[in-house]
């Protein structure tokens, strides 16, 4: 016979276990969490260094621009990367990048522009796509090193100076001057000739 002693005792040992089950089922998952998060954090700034974004054949002719430009040597030894440029810091943002930038991959696999004659006849268009997306963020990226607050206009030239002034008056953003600094500017494709009309064609 079970005596009102017994019955708490064996009451109180599965509810034990029980509380053990869960305490450790908490921190299974908060480890496998961190482990995962850190994991994740770590992988995301690597995709942010110069030396991974130039690891694609592809990019090795933007690589060499930007090694000849003022963004990567210059006299006060501030120095800009391609996620400084092209990656926005707020991470949001960021993950919308990091979603679009995905069909580089597929061009690098299929080979859009891995020759030199290839880049220059699709180099409008991707400068096109960058530019758009910098006038649609108002030059976001370029204003995380470059500030008109921050801008000492007297220590300008006077067609700086003047340009500066300008387009703070105008509300402009900084990639309607500052086009071609970093990679060669392309040139604008020729229109194509119009078709002659038809009646035209025909009398031919």
């Amino acid at each position: 016979m079970t005596t009102p002693q017994n019955d708490s005792v064996e009451t109180a040992a599965p509810a034990k276990r029980s509380k053990w089950r869960l305490f450790f089922a908490i921190f299974a998952i908060l480890l496998i969490g961190g482990v995962g998060g850190i994991g994740f954090t770590v992988g995301l700034e690597y995709t942010n260094t110069t030396e991974f974004c130039v690891s694609c054949h592809s990019m090795q002719t933007n690589y060499e621009e930007l090694k000849q430009s003022m963004h990567w040597s210059n006299a006060s030894g501030v120095h800009a990367g391609c996620a400084d440029c092209h990656v926005p810091k707020e991470f949001f943002p960021k993950m919308h990048a990091k979603i679009i930038a995905a069909k580089d991959v597929w061009h690098e696999i299929m080979g859009t522009i891995d020759t030199p004659e290839k880049y220059e006849a699709r180099r409008w268009q991707m400068a096109n796509m960058v530019w758009d997306k910098m006038m649609a963020t108002d030059s976001r990226e370029c204003r995380t090193c470059h500030s008109f607050d921050h801008m000492d206009l007297s220590a300008q030239d006077r067609f700086a100076r003047n340009r500066h002034e300008r387009a703070q008056e105008r509300g402009q953003t900084c990639i309607e001057c500052h086009r071609g600094i970093v990679h060669t500017m392309p040139d604008e494709p020729e229109q194509a000739e119009e078709a002659p009309p038809a009646e035209e064609e025909a009398a031919g």
